[in-house]
């Protein structure tokens, strides 16, 4: 079993984050809040859970579930900058100035019967096509050519009212009411904001907290390849370049026309290229291109088909800059998929989608943070800094994590190797150990339990006879 120490790494980590907290805002952690911020990202990192009863059994007992608990929800912490000051941390260690920005969202599947943990609502799930109860979120990466790191995060919660219009709209579609006769959608509520308008709040929000990052481009999938998105994000992170995708039944003008995408790509062959995966493998595609004027968007994009070796169907890609090359916008966008190893990595590593039913607003969202300063805190590991620093690839989060175990189990034995009395101080360990092993009830042995009468009655014998 590994324990919560506090190690030199995850030490050093909060000074820093400290300093740069300092330097952005005017109130700083104190000397115990440092203390409880150390245990808890080692207990994420340990345990791989949010989980105070298990932050106390991998402390020995040193640091109690209700204080850890009353730290969380009532220390006056500043929650909202403790993020950015680790970005501003991180940028500076690795000395970052340019990237690209890239949004996406994920999923966290919860109880039907869950009351109090916020934001659950009805969420499609994408491999079966069914639904469950969870949580969603909006999630905006930061891809430079050294590292790559989680800047923000929003909960996104659906807006009531849809739901019940488009049960509405569904009864008077079988009801046969015409289209023009319909019940009209709802106007936009600004408390329940959309994905693409939690989107653009990320981007605002990095933008502004960061303006000596130069965004080189935001990159999102379908979900945000809208015009009013396209434009917005271009604005509020001065960059020019914003790519996305289209749907394959979108229409663009030709010809004095409207055609379907599928329509106009598929009348001529496309050009075979080997396309360069993220700057490392190189994978055939098949590509077509052209500057179009995209109906919905009401003005011309540059739109690229795209399939892979394999594939028969293309993928529409849409840039907002025609001037760049058609290659460069494919590169380029291949590095949306390191925002699914990010939420893998976070979801498997992260310590929040284990056991995290912290309730209420506030708690959940200082969870995630809790959880996104553990992935800081791993891009600054002494090994893992040594080896981007001196360009090398970094290790991943779970080699990073098992070192982490390693270094606190070291740490645990040297305390008891060099103490004055190490007999003692291992007994001590040993007592503390046994006493903080949880006494959970088996249901399998079914000792102490009334069973029942199991054998023959003397006076329904005739019935054997019969």
């Amino acid at each position: 079993m590994m324990l919560i120490r506090p190690i030199a790494c995850v030490v050093n980590y909060v000074t820093t984050l400290n300093e740069s907290l300092k330097k952005i805002s005017s109130k700083k952690l104190t000397k115990s809040q440092r203390v409880w911020l150390t245990i808890v990202l080692m207990g994420l990192i340990v345990t791989g859970s949010f989980n105070w009863a298990a932050f106390e059994r991998r402390s020995l007992g040193e640091h109690k579930e209700s204080g850890l608990r009353w730290v969380f929800r009532h220390a006056k912490i500043m929650w909202a900058r403790l993020l950015q000051a680790s970005i501003v941390n991180i940028l500076s260690h690795y000395e970052v100035n340019k990237g690209v920005l890239v949004l996406d969202d994920s999923d966290k599947m919860r109880s039907r019967n869950t009351s109090k943990i916020a934001g659950v609502h009805k969420v499609k799930d994408k491999k079966t096509g069914g639904y469950f109860e969870g949580q969603e979120f909006v999630f905006l990466l930061l891809v430079t050519d050294k590292i790559t790191i989680p800047v923000g995060f929003r909960f996104y919660v659906p807006n009531p009212a849809i739901k019940e219009w488009k049960e509405i709209i569904k009864a008077e579609k079988n009801a046969g009411i015409t289209a023009k006769n319909r019940t009209k959608r709802p106007e936009i509520n600004p408390e329940y904001p959309s994905k693409q308008m939690l989107g653009l709040d990320l981007l605002k929000t990095f933008s502004q907290n960061h303006p000596d990052i130069t965004v080189q481009a935001v990159l999102a999938d379908a979900l945000y390849g809208n015009q009013k998105f396209m434009d917005e994000a271009a604005i509020v992170t001065r960059c020019e370049q914003v790519i996305s995708q289209l749907r394959r039944n979108q229409l663009v003008r030709y010809c004095g026309k409207n055609i379907p995408l599928t329509t106009y790509f598929n009348r001529i062959a496309g050009v075979v290229y080997d396309l360069v995966v993220r700057g490392g493998e190189t994978k055939k595609v098949t590509v077509l291109s052209a500057r179009l004027r995209v109906v919905s968007h009401k003005k011309k994009r540059f739109v690229i088909a795209l399939k892979y070796e394999g594939e028969t169907d293309y993928r529409f890609i849409v840039a907002k800059n025609l001037s760049w090359r058609h290659m460069d916008v494919v590169r380029t966008y291949t590095l949306r998929w390191l925002v699914e190893v990010f939420i893998s990595d976070w979801k498997g590593h992260g310590g929040w989608n284990a056991l995290s039913k912290q309730q209420g607003v506030d708690s959940a969202t200082n969870g995630v943070t809790l959880s996104l300063l553990c992935d800081h805190l791993l891009l600054l590991h002494p090994s893992q800094s040594a080896l981007i620093k001196n360009k090398q690839p970094g290790m991943s989060v779970g080699c990073l994590v098992e070192r982490i175990n390693a270094e606190a189990l070291i740490d645990g034995i040297n305390h008891i190797v060099n103490a004055d009395d190490p007999k003692k101080e291992l007994n001590k360990f040993a007592l503390a150990l046994e006493n903080s092993m949880p006494n959970r009830s088996s249901s399998k042995h079914l000792i102490g339990r009334d069973l029942g009468r199991m054998e023959p009655s003397a006076s329904l014998r005739y019935q054997k006879a019969a």
